[in-house]
């Protein structure tokens, strides 16, 4: 069998991005593990596009599919996952590729920023030697020049004292410096999409704001793109311009943060809105009753119908479709269908 050759994505600095092509084009990827319950579907029938240069945060709340999803992406899935669906990156399908066209993908076309910094750096070398192998391994450079680099990055992610910092070790730096290093290390081979998996969780206030805004001037001025994972709703209205928020492997509503937020039309979105704390705010917080289902033995109707405060008999019988509810936003909820259905 014959491994195709795949060529390194280019930016077209004259097209914009209302007018390219989206970088990533999910159509309907499901993910079903084995276990001894019975089939887990860890993603279920999800479908987006993330734009050129702009950044698509996935909201929901632990167990929700949003980190089996991008690893699905990744190609980081175990061998016994069953997964379907296309993952569309520059005409090719990411699902359907063999391991060695992956690794071509991997640093130079897609990256990832894991959850924890500390377990994705290497504790026995230093700064300068994981970047300079990330470099060796994915472009054909010689070391001085990947030594070059790494300066560049550190420097990029505005660390400061760059040239001292290479020659340390992990453990001998902070939390949100680390985390600093891992962005650098993932921005390496200049991906035209990163991949962020809850990178803020593990740090303070001040540092998380840090770490976002420093996201958010690299998608800018690098012309990246960004899916960015998050239980957070702060965190997504702070750095993204389109927000999925996901319920149960399944994407609930979808659309522009700004417009989703003002509006939300599905009952879990809402939830997650009265479940935010907003300054200088002293009434209680408004949880959402119950937990998240067990995906391996999920209910016949929609997911979140056991938990919804406004479910009517039709939603335990069967799962609504999304509907389009204004330009670009879309949401899955009988409720939404009706009062569209009714407005017409």
């Amino acid at each position: 069998m014959t491994t195709a050759v795949l060529e390194r994505p280019t930016r077209d600095s004259a097209a914009t991005a209302d007018a390219a092509p989206p970088v990533l084009d999910v159509r309907n990827v499901r993910t079903e593990f084995k276990t001894h319950g019975g089939p887990l579907i860890a993603v279920n029938d999800v479908s987006f596009t993330v734009g050129r240069g702009r950044v698509l945060a996935i909201l929901g709340e632990s167990g929700s599919g949003k980190s089996a999803l991008l690893r699905t992406i990744l190609g980081i899935q175990p061998r016994s996952a069953t997964i379907t669906g296309q993952a569309l990156m520059n005409g090719v399908d990411l699902i359907t590729m063999n391991e060695r066209e992956r690794e071509q993908t991997r640093g130079s076309w897609l990256s990832m920023i894991f959850q924890d910094p500390m377990t994705a750096l290497d504790p026995l070398f230093t700064v300068e030697q994981q970047i300079v192998e990330t470099l060796r391994r994915h472009t054909d450079v010689s070391p001085a020049t990947a030594a070059a680099r790494a300066l560049e990055l550190l420097q990029l992610v505005q660390i400061p004292s760059p040239e001292r910092r290479l020659k340390a070790y992990p453990f001998e730096l902070s939390g949100g410096m680390r985390q600093r290093i891992v962005i650098a290390m993932a921005l390496a081979c200049s991906p035209s999409l990163l991949l962020a998996d809850e990178p803020t969780t593990a740090l303070d206030v001040t540092v998380q704001a840090r770490v976002l805004d420093l996201l958010k001037e690299l998608s800018r001025t690098l012309g990246m793109s960004i899916i960015i994972v998050t239980h957070d709703l702060s965190v997504a209205a702070a750095i993204a311009d389109d927000v999925a928020v996901m319920y149960a492997g399944r994407i609930v509503e979808q659309g522009p943060i700004r417009e989703v937020i003002r509006d939300p039309q599905h009952p879990y979105t809402r939830g997650l809105l009265g479940a935010n704390v907003r300054p200088g705010q002293r009434e209680r917080l408004a949880a959402i009753p119950g937990s998240p289902p067990n995906l391996a033995r999920l209910p016949a109707g929609c997911a979140f119908a056991p938990r919804c405060d406004v479910a009517i008999e039709r939603c335990a019988g069967g799962m609504p479709e999304l509907q389009l509810t204004a330009p670009g936003h879309l949401a899955r909820c009988f409720l939404v269908q009706e009062v569209g259905a009714m407005s017409k």
